[in-house]
């Protein structure tokens, strides 16, 4: 009897907790003694994947759980409560596990799903002593996306390099009239050209043997005029009418429209496009390609690593519960739930998702994933730097030398800070 009321109080407060946690704060109803968690998902269908696993943790355990979605303000929340050494009891890491968090997270490689750790998200969750820093709910492979209805219509086949990639892109045009736009940036949102920079930088200066710059990035002594290649080439496709002429004020909420009424060929999102654009039209295909090889010689990329994971606040007053949490997320079906949600590969290995780039991720199998060129090379601030620099670059307010004059002096001063 005991426990059967006790399964029904954890029912009834779960739902007060996932009533109010739609918006970006909870409501003054959520219990003081429920575990607080924290999430930088955007798309609702993450959230609700979340909300849904959250609740059937309280259901089997009587352990309520705040969640959280702050949208935008994630992380300037999470700041200021790390510098009170406040965190939530379970938050998102959002790449930066290590280099950002590391300190305030605890050990989770005594958990059971660590035999199913992923060794391609070992550089990003874990450290030389084995110290696992969070619980990877799926695995980022962010390339480039693209309509694979529209290039099938024309017969262009997806391209693996740069020279392919502005083909492609002056082919769509030519057969298109100009009707579609072959590469979309929604640059009203200038993070949205830092994210084309950042995952562009990979294959100009990492990935290829004989233009790999990582120790001088490392070491601080870069020569940032090799930067400016991948200014010049962002430069010249909106000279050459390859961008959308809008490209400074249009949105991100447009893209979805516009690839749904065939309008854009080549766009970089997240998981949850395709979804979006194929509910507007189901007779639209969004495919999903590698990054393309710089170099002549070298291979395609994946950027990524972790996504959205789960770490728990070392000095958290209700560690064993959180940690009891976080195993609760590793059970295969609920890591499938949040995985699928997302649109994107589990982070653990033996779970398997299908989702709606099932196809392309297996076509590309073979490509290895290298990890957020930012978060591994460039100082803490220099993601502000990509944005603004891009932005001014498209806006003619910035040559292409002078962006790279730009990034070199941030970049310096942001590593001696």
């Amino acid at each position: 009897m005991k426990k059967a009321f006790r399964t029904f109080t954890g029912i009834l407060m779960g739902a007060m907790v996932l009533t109010a946690c739609g918006g970006e704060s909870t409501g003054s109803s959520i219990s003081s003694n429920a575990l607080s968690l924290y999430s930088g998902v955007s798309d609702d269908a993450e959230k609700e994947a979340i909300e849904e696993v959250a609740l059937a943790f309280t259901e089997e355990t009587g352990i309520s759980v705040d969640v959280n979605f702050p949208g935008t303000g994630y992380e300037d929340q999470l700041r200021v409560r790390m510098a009170s050494n406040d965190l939530p009891d379970l938050f998102d890491t959002h790449g930066w596990a290590i280099n950002r968090y590391g300190e305030y997270t605890a050990d989770l490689s005594e958990m059971e799903w660590v035999e199913h750790f992923d060794e391609a998200m070992a550089p990003i969750l874990r450290d030389e002593e084995g110290k696992v820093y969070a619980f990877p709910i799926n695995q980022a492979k962010d390339g480039i996306m693209y309509n694979a209805t529209l290039l099938n219509e024309y017969g262009i086949e997806p391209p693996t390099t740069f020279d392919e990639w502005s083909d492609a892109m002056e082919a769509v045009k030519e057969e298109s009239n100009g009707e579609v736009t072959p590469l979309w940036i929604p640059g009203s949102n200038q993070y949205t050209i830092a994210q084309v920079l950042d995952q562009l930088s990979t294959p100009l200066l990492v990935t290829d043997e004989n233009n790999n710059f990582e120790e001088d990035l490392l070491d601080g002594s870069f020569d940032w005029s090799n930067y400016t290649p991948l200014a010049e080439f962002l430069k010249g496709l909106q000279e050459q009418g390859l961008l959308n002429t809008d490209v400074l004020t249009a949105s991100e909420a447009q893209r979805i429209e516009l690839m749904a009424q065939n309008k854009i060929a080549f766009a970089f999102a997240g998981g949850a496009f395709g979804p979006a654009v194929t509910e507007l039209n189901p007779e639209i295909q969004v495919g999903t390609i590698p990054v393309p090889a710089y170099w002549e010689g070298d291979d395609p990329s994946w950027i990524g690593g972790e996504r959205n994971t789960f770490a728990v606040f070392k000095d958290s007053e209700k560690l064993d519960e959180a940690k009891q949490f976080i195993e609760f997320l590793a059970q295969p079906d609920n890591a499938k739930k949040l995985a699928e949600a997302s649109s994107l590969p589990a982070g653990i290995t033996n779970v398997e998702t299908e989702n709606y780039y099932t196809e392309f991720y297996d076509e590309w199998a073979h490509v290895q994933i290298q990890p957020y060129f930012d978060r591994v090379y460039l100082p803490s601030g220099m993601w502000d730097v990509y944005a603004t620099t891009g932005q001014e670059l498209l806006a003619d307010t910035l040559t292409v030398e002078q962006v790279s004059a730009e990034m070199e002096s941030e970049y310096l001063r942001l590593r001696n800070q």
